[in-house]
């Protein structure tokens, strides 16, 4: 294996070990020497594996002593940061809560994108509602998501605001693992394609009300099927 692959590898097995509770904030890392051991590698692929961690603000290095686990909220890894989030609350309540999240800011951003949207972006969000009803028709849950997420990707890129991009992206591969999930079931599915559906009308009206409170019952019904149908 590269050291490229080793250095991963390593980096991977500690973040486990945050994830699991093994090692927690404020707490140091193994020696140098413990870690080599465990892992079959030598000391200078656990300092690479460490600077790694301390480039995405997992750990820092403290004088003379060893490395020490951050704070989640001093991470620069999303993902990673992700990762502790979802094993601390348990996948059922990180749904809900990463639903609450895509309600803030997925709401506003549609009145938003009402107001600015071109025929070319509506163009866009109709055949992204077409693909949902191809897809679903055709039992492929694969391109009825990525035709789902493609409908909100055009609201976002709208609003012609890079940081709501900035800011959604490290979400997306967490997001694409929910949807899928729940756009397993054809009830989702066609409840999903009605509200799309109703939000590309709202958009049409160019009035920020009306697709604020259009986005609004989506995120309301998308709540209901993932209690109902999922959790």
């Amino acid at each position: 294996m590269g050291r490229e692959s080793l250095v991963d590898n390593l980096t991977g097995e500690l973040l486990g070990d945050i994830v699991a509770g093994r090692l927690v904030a404020g707490g140091s890392l193994p020696s140098e020497a413990d870690l080599a051991v465990r892992f079959g590698v030598n000391r200078l692929t656990i300092r690479e594996a460490v600077r790694k961690l301390q480039a995405q603000g997992i750990v820092h290095t403290v004088a003379g002593r060893r490395s020490e686990v951050n704070p989640i909220s001093r991470w620069t890894d999303i993902g990673a940061a992700l990762q502790v989030v979802e094993a601390r609350i348990g996948p059922a309540e990180s749904s809900i809560q990463l639903l609450q999240l895509r309600r803030m800011i997925e709401t506003g951003a549609c009145a938003l994108a009402a107001t600015r949207m071109d025929p070319a972006g509506l163009r866009r969000l109709e055949g992204e509602v077409d693909g949902m009803r191809e897809a679903a028709a055709a039992n492929d849950v694969a391109a009825y998501v990525v035709h789902d997420i493609a409908f909100h990707d055009v609201i976002l890129d709208s609003c012609g605001n890079q940081f709501l991009r900035i800011l959604l992206d490290p979400l997306q591969e967490l997001l694409r693992e929910r949807r899928t999930e729940t756009s397993k079931v054809p009830a989702v599915q066609q409840h999903a394609i009605e509200m799309h559906t109703a939000v590309l009308e709202a958009l049409r009206t160019q009035d920020a009300e009306i697709a604020y409170a259009a986005m609004s019952a989506h995120m309301d019904q998308t709540e209901r099927d993932l209690i109902h149908y999922v959790l």
